[in-house]
This record gives structure tokens, C-alpha cells and sequence, in this order.
């Protein structure tokens, strides 16, 4: 039996107009019109799942050591999370480690700031600069929150500079396994992957960008013009 999104009674009416103008043809087959598909063309290969609190795993990192936080925060509310990575960075080795993340719908601003300063104990959270308002109330709660920075072409620089990095995720992260293993390129009409990635499945990843802007000033300067105080 094969269902399609006509069948899903919890759809808003956003939700139905995007499935039924998506473009990707992938993305129309498999979610649109409920057919069996292969992901291909995924962004990301250069991570792995293991159990950061395992002695004996290689990627072991006790709590004590996730002292090089990076937290970045995508807004969302109704159809889409509230999302951040919360994460320690080993620059030696290129390694970011995801420990924990929030993924959830439905939060108020007030609510938010209750759980990231739970969560990430007064650290440095880097945010879509597109919500300044949500970004001045949770700031307003006592979170230290900053704006993004976005400059020309930087969803694919951050794409290129995580690209480089090993993404290693923690055994209960997973929605961030889940888009690392969905988050793909467009396809043109034979399949082919185009330098343009599809506008679903990055809530997390879009937060991981906002958290590493600082370490990609070296490689591209004019993304950051100033220095968080």
C-alpha cells in the first residue's frame, strides 16, 4: 500500500502547498506522491554516531573535557523546531562533537531561554539573525545570545567549511543523525546534483553554521565585520 501526503490528516495548509510545489524531483517522489526512494547526492559523509561517554570508544569525551563550546540556535516554533547543536570543538584534530542538541516545536521565547540556559550554562549561543526580536527577548531572559552573521554565498561556504571537519555526533543526538543522513543537494530534471541544497532538513545544521562562524573569519573575514562583547 502506498500513501501519499493527502493521506496525513496532522498537514497544515503550508504544509500542503510546500508538497505540492516542491520542485526537487527526488523530494516529490518520495514525499508528495509516497513512491520508494534511494537518498543520493547527500551534503554531508564526513560524520559518524559513537558514545561519547564510552571509555573505550574511540571518540570518547568525557564532560569534563567539553570545555571549546560552539552552540548555534534556528528558530522555529509551529511546523518547524526550535534547534540548537550544542557541541565541543577539537581544532587540532577537525573534530566537532555534538553532545546534546534541542529539537523541539511549540516553545515560546520565554521557555527557550529557560531550557538553553539550563542546557548550555551561560554560554555563547550564535542565532538567525533573522528573528532580532526573538533574539532581544531571550537576551532580555538572560541568555548570551548573538545575531549570525550572513554574507553572500555564506549557506554554501558553511556547507564547504563543515565539509572539512569530522562531525562526530552522539549516540542520542538523533535528529542530528537524521539530517546529516537527509540534508541533500538539488537535483536538475536527469538527477544531477547542482550546487543549491534543499531547503529541508538543515534546522540543526543551520545551527551548527551559526556556531562555527568564528572559526571560518580565517578563511572568509567579511562574514564576521565585528567581534562579539
Amino acid at each position: 500500500m502506498r500513501t501519499t501526503h493527502k493521506d496525513n490528516k496532522f498537514l497544515t495548509p503550508d504544509d500542503v502547498n510546500d508538497l505540492e510545489s516542491e520542485t526537487d524531483a527526488y523530494y516529490r517522489d518520495v514525499y508528495t506522491l509516497g513512491k520508494w526512494g534511494v537518498l543520493g547526492n547527500v551534503i554531508f559523509t564526513n560524520w559518524v554516531m559513537a558514545d561519547l561517554d564510552d571509555p573505550a570508544s574511540e571518540y570518547y569525551l568525557p564532560e569534563a573535557q567539553r570545555t571549546n563550546r560552539r552552540h548555534g540556535l534556528d528558530f522555529g516554533f509551529s511546523s518547524d523546531p526550535a534547534a540548537v547543536p550544542f557541541t565541543h570543538y577539537d581544532r587540532a584534530r577537525k573534530r566537532i562533537y555534538v553532545y546534546d542538541e534541542l529539537y523541539e516545536t511549540g516553545l515560546t521565547n520565554d521557555v527557550l531561554a529557560e531550557i538553553l540556559k539550563t542546557k548550555q550554562t551561560r554560554d555563547i549561543v550564535i542565532a538567525d539573525s533573522a528573528e532580532p526580536k526573538s533574539i532581544a527577548e531571550l537576551r532580555a531572559r538572560g541568555v548570551d545570545v548573538y545575531p549570525a552573521h550572513k554574507g553572500p554565498d555564506s549557506v554554501l561556504f558553511g556547507i564547504q567549511w563543515l565539509q572539512q571537519q569530522t562531525i562526530v555526533v552522539h549516540k542520542h543526538c538523533i535528529n542530528m543523525r537524521n539530517e546529516l543522513s537527509q540534508y541533500k543537494w538539488r537535483e536538475d530534471g536527469q538527477g544531477r546534483a547542482m550546487r543549491q541544497p534543499v531547503d529541508r532538513n538543515n534546522h540543526l545544521i543551520d545551527g551548527l553554521r551559526y556556531a562555527y562562524e568564528t572559526e571560518m573569519i580565517d578563511q572568509k573575514p567579511e562574514y564576521l565585520p565585528g567581534i562579539y562583547k
